[in-house]
């Protein structure tokens, strides 16, 4: 069964080439939330290895933040039937994020938990690359937060580098819609986890999604317009940031 569509399959290899994501000898260490995205990025750099010219390790992870402990069960279910060595780490996170300044920031506190934990487990164990399933329109939500909330021109990079080098940030899904991903995931029967947090849908990116999907409802070349101008930067005709 050919799970990936001539055009799908080439994207991904178009972005793991351009954005040389992965080596011979790397250790990738993959963020597993539980939702579509992550699972569908967890079977899918497993299958790679069968018909990469290059050998890797990975490893899939998932940091239960603690708010539902059956959540981590669940993740830990659909990673066996993906058939990849893995990892589930119960945290009391949430709780710690909620105290936080008073239960503000919950998110951000909670995020930045996790993703310290992720940092730290990679450090332990070796790891050089972590593999997060941002996708496509995760890259253009995140340029209108940083847009409309922080002030600057910035989001995901498909290959970011940390901490001098000795560790890359990859994200092989981001030539791929979230609608494609979902039909991967529909095929390969796998089941997303739903975040049983009270506060998964009450963000910035939420926001953000909502703006971007109004205007891809005006004009469907919307989307792809601001992903390819993303790469497209004409620094002379920006402000000066002295102005």
């Amino acid at each position: 069964m050919n799970v990936l569509s001539k055009a799908v399959n080439r994207r991904i290899g178009k972005a793991m080439h351009r954005y040389n994501m992965l080596a011979d000898g790397d250790r990738v260490l993959i963020a597993v939330s539980g939702g579509v995205d992550s699972l569908v990025l967890t079977w899918l750099l497993n299958s790679w290895r069968r018909k990469a010219p290059i050998n890797y390790d990975i490893l899939a992870v998932h940091i239960d933040n603690g708010y539902d402990r059956r959540m981590g069960d669940k993740v830990a279910e659909q990673l066996q039937k993906i058939s990849v060595p893995y990892q589930v780490e119960k945290t009391d996170f949430w709780e710690r994020a909620a105290m936080a300044e008073e239960g503000k920031s919950i998110c951000y506190h909670c995020a930045r938990l996790r993703r310290n934990r992720l940092f730290a487990i990679a450090d332990q164990e070796n790891f050089n690359k972590i593999a997060f399933g941002h996708h496509k329109d995760d890259i253009i939500e995140t340029f209108f937060i940083n847009l409309l909330y922080a002030g600057n021109l910035s989001t995901m990079v498909p290959n970011q580098k940390l901490f001098s080098g000795r560790l890359n940030i990859i994200r092989p899904l981001a030539f791929l819609e979230k609608e494609e991903i979902i039909r991967i995931a529909d095929t390969l029967e796998i089941r997303p986890v739903k975040n049983p947090c009270p506060k998964d849908k009450d963000s910035k990116r939420g926001e953000a999604r909502r703006i971007a999907a109004s205007l891809s409802a005006l004009d469907p070349k919307v989307k792809s317009n601001i992903f390819a101008a993303l790469a497209n930067i004409r620094e002379g005709y920006l402000l000066d940031a002295g102005n």
